[in-house]
């Protein structure tokens, strides 16, 4: 039973450590967009306002992608391994 639990516990904490290699991809993606953003105005400087709105948006966008991973993360950090636990318990019980 403690082996169990302890397999539990370990998988989730393994979830959550995946989860949040979800984080690289935004930070990748807005740092890029932020890039070619700075040479479309360096380029175009009367498009100012239509660039940084578009970029802005896109890294809005983009954002959700790491804050879901980041939700995931806390909800196998907190909530997973108890509800988890509880399940066992009670297919153990009824053995």
């Amino acid at each position: 039973m403690e082996l169990a639990i302890g397999i539990i516990l370990g998988a989730c904490a393994l979830g959550a450590g995946m989860a949040m290699i979800a984080g690289i991809g935004p930070g990748i993606g807005e740092g890029n967009a932020v890039a070619k953003a700075c040479e479309a105005i360096g380029r175009q400087p009367e498009s100012k306002s239509s660039v940084t709105t578009t970029m802005l948006m896109g890294c809005a966008i983009a954002e959700t992608t790491g804050l879901y991973a980041l939700v995931i993360a806390i909800l196998l950090i907190f909530v997973a391994p108890s509800r988890l636990v509880n399940i066992l318990v009670e297919t153990m019980k009824n053995v």
